[in-house]
C-alpha cells in the first residue's frame, strides 16, 4: 500500500512539473507571437542582427539600448519635450559625451548615480550614460525631502549625483564624491549636462567590465522608500514583455505621451520600450491637463501613459474645452500605479472609448494581471485577468486557497525575478509566489478585484471594513473629485471610519449628506463616523493618496 502511494505522488508530481513546462511553453509561444506583431521581434540582415547582438553582450541590455536605437531608428525623433525635440541619433551622441565626461571623472562600473529629474531629455540622457558606463542609476522620487533625500543616497551608495536646478533645495550640502550635475539648467555653467555635451567626445565609451544596473525606488507610501533590485536572469523569459505587449498593443513608429513620473516603473518600462519601437516621445516637466490633451491632437498620439488621478484631470480638460480637441488618434491609454476604480473606468470608456487599459502589479512583482478595453465594458471595477505567465493566488491568514468571490491576500508568481530590497529584507513568499501586499478576490471569469491593502483592512464593532469599497462608493458621487478614507482608533468600536472629501469647484456637500449617500449604498457598519473636508489629498508623483500624512492630521 505504501509503495503504491509512493508511486502516485512520484506520477502526480511528474504529471505537475510536465503540466507546468507544457504552460512555460505555451506563455513563450504566445510572447513571441505578441512580440513579433508588436514589432519587438523583427526579420533584418544578419550583419546588423550581430552588430546588435555584440553591442548587447558588451554593453548589457539597457547599455545598448539607445546604441541599437540609434542604429535601427537614428533620424526618426526620439524625444519631444520642453526644449525642443531629438532624434535617437543625437540622443545617442549626447549620452555618449556625457558618459566620456563621467568616465574621466572617474565614475565606475558598480558606481551609485543618484538622479532626482523630471520627465525631460536629461533624464533620458543621462540614465543613458550610467549604463553605458556600467554604473548603478538610483532613480529618486522627485517629491523627496532634504532628509529623505540624504538617506536614501546614503543608503543605496551614492557617488555621483545627477539633478534639476528646482531640486537645489532638496539636495542642499549633499556630499558626493564624484560630483553634483545640473540635468535642467535654469542658467549656464560647467556643471551642466548640456556643458558635458559640448565637451565630451560623442564616440561610444569603452565597453565596461560589467554591465550598468539601476534602482527603483517603491513608492513610500506607508513608510520610507525602498530599492527593489531583480535579477539579471529575468531576461531569458519573453513572457517578461510578451506579458505587456500580449495585451496592450503598441506598435512601431509611434507617438507615446509619458504623464507618469520616469523615476517609477510605469513610465520607465515604456520608455524602454518606445527606444525598442521607434516611437517618438512626449515628455512635460510638469503635468498640464490642458496641454496633455492638446499634445494629443498636436502629435497624433497613439498612447498615453499616466496614473489614475492624472486621467480624471485630463478628463475634466477634455470636457471643458471648446470646442473639443481630436483625439481620435488614440488606441491605447495605459494606467497603473493606484487604483482606477469602477467609476473613473466607465468615464474614460465613453469619452475616449475602448482605448483603456488597467495594469495592476508593483514595483517588486512587475505585471500581475492587465484589463483589457472588452473586459472593463464588462467588468468596470476589476483589474483584469493574469498577464501572459502570471499566475495569482488568493489565501487566507493560514496560506489556504479561497474561491471565486471569496476576499484574501493576493499572492503573483511571473518570470520577472525580484531580488529584493536593496537595504535587506524581501516580501513575503508562498510555494515560489510572492505576496503583493493587497487583499481582493477573483470571480468566476477569472477576473481580479483589489479590495485593499492587506494591512488597511480596519475592524469596528467587531466588523470588517476596506476603506477602498467607501473610497470608490463617494468616487461616484456628483459633487465628489476626489475621496480617501482611514481607520482611527476608537474607544468604543477599537476603529472607525474617517473620509476625506474634496468637492468639486461649483458643488456643495455636507457631512451628513456624505454619510447618507454610503448609508444608502453599503452596509451600516460601513458608514464614516468622521467627515473631513480638504482642498486636496496629499499625494506621491505617481497618484497614490499618502494615507500616512491623513493619519496625521488632527481633525
Amino acid at each position: 500500500m505504501r509503495g503504491h502511494l509512493l508511486a502516485s505522488c512520484a506520477v502526480d508530481r511528474s504529471g505537475g512539473v510536465l503540466r507546468a513546462r507544457r504552460a512555460r511553453l505555451r506563455d513563450e509561444l504566445r510572447s513571441a507571437r505578441a512580440l513579433y506583431r508588436a514589432g519587438f521581434i523583427s526579420l533584418d540582415d544578419p550583419r546588423r542582427l550581430r552588430a546588435r547582438s555584440r553591442l548587447v553582450a558588451e554593453y548589457g541590455r539597457l547599455g545598448a539600448a539607445l546604441p541599437v536605437a540609434a542604429e535601427r531608428h537614428g533620424d526618426r525623433t526620439a524625444i519631444v519635450d520642453d526644449a525642443g525635440s531629438l532624434t535617437f541619433a543625437e540622443l545617442d551622441r549626447r549620452s555618449n559625451a556625457i558618459a566620456n565626461a563621467w568616465r574621466a571623472a572617474g565614475l565606475r562600473p558598480g558606481d551609485g548615480v543618484a538622479m532626482l529629474v523630471r520627465n525631460h531629455r536629461g533624464f533620458v540622457e543621462a540614465f543613458a550614460a550610467t549604463q553605458k558606463l556600467g554604473a548603478r542609476a538610483i532613480l529618486l522620487n522627485t517629491d523627496f525631502a532634504g532628509p529623505q533625500l540624504r538617506a536614501v543616497a546614503e543608503r543605496e551608495g551614492t557617488r555621483m549625483l545627477v539633478h534639476d536646478d528646482e531640486f537645489a533645495h532638496a539636495v542642499g550640502d549633499l556630499e558626493v564624491e564624484l560630483g553634483r550635475w545640473r540635468a535642467w539648467a535654469d542658467t549656464p555653467g560647467e556643471d551642466t549636462l548640456d556643458a558635458l555635451v559640448a565637451q565630451g567626445s560623442p564616440a561610444l565609451p569603452p565597453p565596461p567590465a560589467a554591465p550598468g544596473t539601476f534602482v527603483i525606488l517603491t513608492s513610500g507610501t506607508t513608510g520610507t522608500p525602498r530599492g527593489a533590485q531583480r535579477r539579471v536572469s529575468e531576461g531569458r523569459s519573453l513572457t517578461r514583455i510578451g506579458a505587456f505587449v500580449g495585451t496592450i498593443p503598441l506598435r512601431p513608429y509611434e507617438t507615446m505621451i509619458i504623464a507618469s513620473p520616469l523615476f517609477h516603473s510605469l513610465g520607465f518600462v515604456n520608455l524602454l520600450y518606445a527606444a525598442r519601437l521607434g516611437s517618438a516621445v512626449v515628455l512635460r516637466r510638469r503635468f498640464d491637463a490642458a496641454r496633455l490633451v492638446a499634445d494629443i491632437e498636436r502629435h497624433r498620439a497613439t498612447t498615453v501613459i499616466l496614473v489614475p488621478i492624472l486621467l480624471a484631470r485630463a478628463l475634466d480638460a477634455y470636457d471643458a474645452a471648446s470646442p473639443p480637441p481630436d483625439v481620435s488618434s488614440l488606441r491605447i491609454v495605459l494606467v497603473a500605479g493606484s487604483q482606477l476604480g469602477a467609476t473613473l473606468a466607465r468615464r474614460t470608456l465613453q469619452t475616449f472609448g475602448d482605448v483603456l487599459y488597467n495594469l495592476y502589479g508593483s514595483t517588486e512583482v512587475a505585471f500581475a494581471t492587465i484589463a483589457s478595453p472588452a473586459a472593463l465594458r464588462r467588468a468596470p471595477g476589476s483589474v483584469g485577468p493574469p498577464a501572459i505567465g502570471s499566475r495569482i493566488r488568493i489565501v487566507d491568514a493560514d496560506g489556504r486557497d479561497l474561491g471565486p468571490g471569496q476576499t484574501g491576500r493576493i499572492f503573483v508568481g511571473n518570470a520577472s525575478s525580484f531580488a529584493g530590497y536593496t537595504g535587506g529584507g524581501s516580501k513575503e513568499m508562498l510555494d515560489g509566489m510572492m505576496s503583493s501586499g493587497d487583499v481582493g478576490h477573483l470571480d468566476a471569469d477569472g477576473l481580479l478585484y483589489i479590495d485593499g491593502r492587506d494591512d488597511g483592512m480596519i475592524v469596528s464593532g467587531g466588523e470588517n471594513v476596506f476603506p477602498d469599497e467607501v473610497e470608490e462608493l463617494l468616487a461616484g458621487h456628483p459633487a465628489v473629485l476626489e475621496a480617501a478614507a482611514i481607520g482611527v482608533p476608537d474607544a468604543e468600536f477599537g476603529h472607525r471610519l474617517r473620509v476625506f472629501v474634496v468637492v468639486r469647484d461649483g458643488a456643495t456637500l455636507g457631512a451628513e449628506e456624505v454619510r447618507e449617500y454610503v448609508r444608502g449604498n453599503l452596509a451600516r457598519y460601513k458608514v464614516p463616523r468622521d467627515v473631513v473636508f480638504l482642498d486636496a489629498l496629499p499625494r506621491n508623483p505617481t497618484g497614490k493618496v499618502l494615507k500616512r500624512e491623513l493619519a496625521r492630521r488632527d481633525d
